[in-house]
C-alpha cells in the first residue's frame, strides 16, 4: 500500500470499507460477549476495550493506506498518566483508540454514544461520557473517574479542546483535564496528531498518506490546583501550539 497521499476511487473506498467492516465485525461479536460478561467490572472492560480498540483500528488505518509513525511511542503506557490529545477529524477516534494504552480509560462527550456502532462500544467497554451542557454533571462524572482511576491505577485519555475543530486549527483547551490531574496526581502527556485532517478532512474526501503523532515529555502536575486551573490549562495548550508549529 501507497504511502503517497492520493485520493481514492470509489469502487476503492467500497472494497476498503467492506475489508474494514468485516474486520470490525469479526473482533466486535466476541468482544461485546467478553464486556457482557464483565459488566460488574469496569476495570476489566476497560483494558478489554483498549486491546480490542488496537486490534480493530490498527488493521483499519492499514486498509485504507495510513501508515502511523509514532515518535517516542516508549512514553505510552510507560505510567499512568492523564494523555491529551489534538482534535483536528473524525479519524482521531479511530487513531486514539489504537493508540491509547491498554488500561486508560477515554473521557468524551456524551454525543458520542449516537455514533452507530462506535458510541454503544466506547459505553459498553467502560468508557466516560459526559454532560457538556450541565456543568454540574460534568464535575459529578469527572469526580466519579478521579476516584475510579486511583482505585484501580487506570490512565485518561481525553481530547482537551472538547469539540473537534472543523478548519484543523487547535482550539482553546477546557480545564476539566487539569481538575482530574489536581484529583488524581497524574502527570499530564501532550500527544500531537499531525496530518490527520488531511486524511479525513471536515469537508472533503478520504485520502492516503502518513499520519505523525508526537509523544510528548510528561508534565508534572504536583503542584497544579484548582483555583489556577486556567493558568495550567493555557500552559499545556501553549505547548501544543508551539510544537504543532514547528516543522518535523
Amino acid at each position: 500500500m501507497s504511502r503517497d497521499p492520493h485520493t481514492f476511487s470509489w469502487p476503492s473506498i467500497i472494497v476498503r470499507s467492506a475489508a474494514a467492516g468485516l474486520w470490525a465485525l469479526l473482533c466486535t461479536v466476541p468482544a461485546v460477549l467478553a464486556f457482557l460478561v464483565l459488566i460488574p467490572w469496569r476495570g476489566a472492560r476497560i483494558r478489554g476495550g483498549n486491546l480490542y480498540a488496537k486490534t480493530a483500528c490498527w488493521v483499519g488505518m492499514w486498509l485504507f493506506s495510513m501508515p502511523v509513525t509514532v515518535v517516542n511511542a516508549e512514553r505510552l503506557g510507560a505510567e499512568p498518566a492523564i494523555y491529551v490529545a489534538n482534535h483536528t477529524s473524525t479519524l482521531d477516534l479511530f487513531l486514539g483508540s489504537a493508540l491509547c494504552p491498554v488500561g486508560a480509560c477515554g473521557v468524551a462527550k456524551k454525543e458520542i454514544a449516537r455514533v452507530p456502532v462506535f458510541g454503544q462500544l466506547y459505553w459498553l467497554a467502560g468508557h466516560l461520557l459526559i454532560d457538556r451542557g450541565d456543568s454540574d454533571k460534568a464535575r459529578a462524572s469527572l469526580a466519579v473517574l478521579s476516584e475510579l482511576v486511583k482505585r484501580l491505577g487506570l490512565s485518561i485519555w481525553i481530547w482537551p479542546e472538547g469539540t473537534r475543530s472543523r478548519d484543523g486549527q487547535l482550539k482553546t483547551f477546557k480545564k476539566g483535564f487539569v481538575h482530574i490531574a489536581c484529583s488524581t496526581g497524574l502527570p499530564v502527556v501532550p500527544v500531537l496528531l499531525r496530518g490527520v485532517d488531511d486524511r479525513w478532512p471536515a469537508k472533503g474526501p478520504v485520502t492516503a498518506g502518513p499520519v505523525i503523532v508526537t509523544v510528548l515529555e510528561a508534565v508534572d502536575t504536583s503542584a497544579w490546583t484548582p483555583n489556577t486551573a486556567g493558568v495550567h490549562a493555557e500552559f499545556v495548550e501553549a505547548i501544543f501550539r508551539r510544537e504543532l508549529s514547528t516543522a518535523l
